[in-house]
């Protein structure tokens, strides 16, 4: 029972892929933008040590559980199965999975979080081992979890809703949902803080509202959607038990990652002092057009793949994925450039104050260079990762990613002892490409991996902008007059300068060897 122009189909307005994905992305630049205000705002309010501390420990446990439980593992397998039902038994099938999933999801973690809340000092010490001598902080830190751990139930339940809505093509109430947690933050430390003996209770209580404030905020586009029953707690749908069986190699892959990241911390830990920072500093610029650019992309993709598949629609299906491997790469190979082209200028400009030293920004730069060629590979895994998932495959993106994640470790080992941190960061780059390389390969032998006149002109025509683009940088660099000046107005005109210098030119030359915007559309 199709449901293309039935029920809320009929009032989505009819937009390209580039046009959702530019809605996706400017919101997640809006987010990624406050996220650092907040950073600010805690460095210069709270400093570091002491019960901020006990607030990072309490705020990072929900989330790592966020991330297995509700955004990654949960939309990969539950928006699959979503749109198969929603294309066998039209939206009435879609109400009844919904309100189960819910009903499911919310009941597993409610548990979670009460017996959490009941036990946060065993959490606390669980997860805090280094605290364990201070009893004030370990004290304080399960004071925090009580309030902080109601967050997961609450995102939980956002994720689903946003997935829910990023199948019917309503990308931008979901994409904002981000934006509201940093803005309360924000808003904590200057309002709620001060109310406080501990200050940062007022934190934990602004990741509480953050959570339930974002749930609330998807309630409107949900209801106006009309297969959204919030309070229909006996629904039930076979799905719910196919999405579970999806979700187990998905949190799996998404906990290999995770220990994969702790092992680079161990390592950089281990390097001179100050690796470990070099490469968080680097690590943030990278992340932040993978945000923008990949993990945009990914978020309408995998809606418009699920549905295709269960249209059983291979041409439909390899039309979009080329679409996507066109625009990913039309946008990942500049940003991949420029970001090893101005690393140094970028890092002098945004962190190279009082303890952040130029030794500081030589190192990080360093890293970042790093990272940025492994960029194009980060953005293409959000993209091909989608064609399994969509068809409701998340075994083979899991098995491959531990391979890739399984070489890292051994590229670490490799490179640590000649290139030091920044050979750790070349190893995460490597493995992405591998990881990259692996997927498309078994795309290829699926038959799913799309025709090369789909997406190699437009890569090429990317790839020779963009050398361009850094050559031009390059020289502008060189000439007199345009070396970063001690004042922080001056350096911030400098870098723009730059900017724009590289935007210009890089669409100069994309237009000159006939890459058009209608090409990147996706309609």
């Amino acid at each position: 029972m199709p449901t293309d122009e039935s029920g809320p189909k009929k009032t989505t307005r009819r937009r390209g892929l580039l046009g959702h994905s530019v809605t996706v992305a400017a919101a997640t630049m809006v987010s990624r933008v406050l996220g650092m205000v907040r950073d600010v705002v805690f460095a210069v309010l709270f400093g570091a040590g002491g019960a901020m501390d006990a607030f990072f420990v309490a705020f990072k446990i929900p989330n790592f559980l966020r991330r297995l439980f509700a955004e990654g593992a949960f939309n990969q397998a539950f928006i699959p199965v979503l749109s198969q039902v929603r294309q066998d038994e039209g939206d009435a099938g879609v109400r009844r999975l919904v309100a189960a999933t819910q009903v499911a999801l919310g009941s597993v973690l409610g548990l979670i979080t009460v017996v959490a809340m009941a036990a946060s000092p065993l959490v606390a010490w669980l997860f805090a081992p280094g605290f364990h001598d201070d009893g004030v902080k370990l004290a304080q830190t399960a004071d925090f979890l009580r309030l902080t751990f109601p967050y997961l139930w609450f995102i939980s339940l956002t994720a689903l809703g946003q997935s829910v809505l990023n199948t019917y093509s309503r990308f931008a109430a979901p994409a904002i949902t981000p934006v509201i947690l940093n803005l309360c933050l924000i808003v904590a430390a200057f309002w709620l803080t001060p109310l406080f003996e501990v200050p940062m209770t007022g934190l934990a209580l602004g990741v509480l509202l953050a959570g339930l404030l974002q749930w609330l905020w998807l309630w409107p586009s949900l209801i106006r959607l009309g297969i959204w029953q919030p309070l229909n707690w006996r629904a039930r749908h076979a799905g719910v038990k196919r999405i579970a069986v999806l979700m187990v190699p998905a949190l799996f892959g998404v906990s290999v990652s995770q220990i994969n990241l702790l092992l680079d911390t161990v390592l950089a830990s281990l390097l001179t002092d100050g690796s470990v920072g070099w490469l968080y500093y680097s690590d943030r610029l990278s992340e932040l057009p993978l945000g923008v650019i990949g993990i945009a992309i990914g978020t309408v993709l995998l809606p418009r793949l699920s549905s295709q598949a269960s249209a059983d629609d291979p041409q439909a299906f390899q039309r979009t994925l080329g679409w996507a491997l066109c625009l990913v790469l039309t946008a990942g190979l500049p940003a991949m450039a420029a970001l090893m082209v101005l690393a140094k200028p970028l890092l002098t400009v945004l962190f190279q104050y009082q303890a952040f030293t130029a030794h500081d920004v030589s190192r990080s730069a360093a890293s970042l260079m790093a990272y940025a060629a492994g960029l194009p590979a980060f953005m293409l895994i959000k993209i091909l990762a989608p064609a399994f998932f969509a068809r409701q495959d998340t075994r083979t993106p899991v098995r491959i990613a531990i391979w890739a994640m399984s070489l890292n470790m051994v590229f670490n080992l490799l490179l640590i002892l000649p290139l030091a941190h920044v050979g750790l960061a070349l190893a995460t780059a490597l493995s992405a490409w591998v990881n990259a390389g692996m997927l498309a390969w078994q795309l290829r032998r699926e038959q799913r991996l799309p025709a090369a006149p789909l997406w190699l002109p437009g890569t090429l025509r990317a790839l020779a902008a963009s050398l361009v683009m850094a050559l031009s940088l390059l020289l502008l660099m060189n000439l007199d007059g345009m070396a970063l000046p001690a004042d922080i107005f001056g350096r911030i005109w400098r870098l723009a300068l730059l900017v724009a210098d590289g935007l210009l030119v890089y669409t100069l030359v994309w237009v000159l060897v006939g890459g058009r915007i209608r090409q990147l559309s996706g309609h």
